[in-house]
C-alpha cells in the first residue's frame, strides 16, 4: 500500500509559501507558511506539517484502538482523541513529544481493559511507530 502527497513551494523560507496536495483531494490547495508554522496560532492562514502529523497520530491511534476492541468483542460508541505536538528549537528545530488524551465510551469494558488496550494501540500504530519522540497517553473511559 501507498499513499501519496504533494507539496509545492514558492520563495525564501521566511516569506514563502506553499500549497499542499493529495490524492483523495482533501488537501487540495491547502496553504502552508512559515507564518502559519510558527506565528498564526489560529490556524486561519492555513496549516502546518506539525498540525498534520498530530491530526494522523490523533486518527491513527484511534483507528488502531477501534480494532483492537473490536477484536476483544468491544463496540466504541465514541473514541475521541486530541494529539498534542509539542516542537522545540533547541539548536534546531525538532518534534519533542506527542500527547495523546482520549476519552472514549465503551458499553462493556471495565477501565483497566480499556486502559490496557489503548496503550497497545498507542504503541503499535503506524504513526506511533514512525514517529522518533516522546509518546505519552491518558485514557479515561466515560
Amino acid at each position: 500500500m501507498k499513499r501519496k502527497a504533494k507539496a509545492q513551494w514558492r520563495g525564501p523560507g521566511a516569506d514563502g509559501a506553499g500549497v499542499l496536495h493529495s490524492t483523495s483531494g482533501v488537501l487540495d490547495g491547502t496553504p502552508y507558511s512559515a507564518y502559519t508554522r510558527f506565528k498564526s496560532e489560529d490556524g486561519l492562514a492555513g496549516t502546518n506539517p506539525e498540525e498534520l502529523i498530530a491530526a494522523a497520530h490523533a486518527g491513527c491511534f484511534a483507528m488502531a484502538l477501534s480494532f483492537r476492541l473490536s477484536a476483544a468483542g468491544f463496540t466504541a460508541d465514541t473514541l475521541d482523541v486530541d494529539a498534542t505536538l509539542t516542537m522545540e528549537n533547541d539548536g534546531g528545530w525538532s518534534i519533542k513529544s506527542i500527547h495523546l488524551d482520549l476519552k472514549g465510551s465503551v458499553p462493556g469494558v471495565d477501565a483497566e481493559q480499556f486502559a490496557e488496550l489503548a496503550q497497545a494501540a498507542k504503541a503499535n500504530c503506524p504513526v506511533s511507530k514512525a514517529l522518533n519522540c516522546e509518546i505519552t497517553l491518558s485514557a479515561e473511559l466515560v
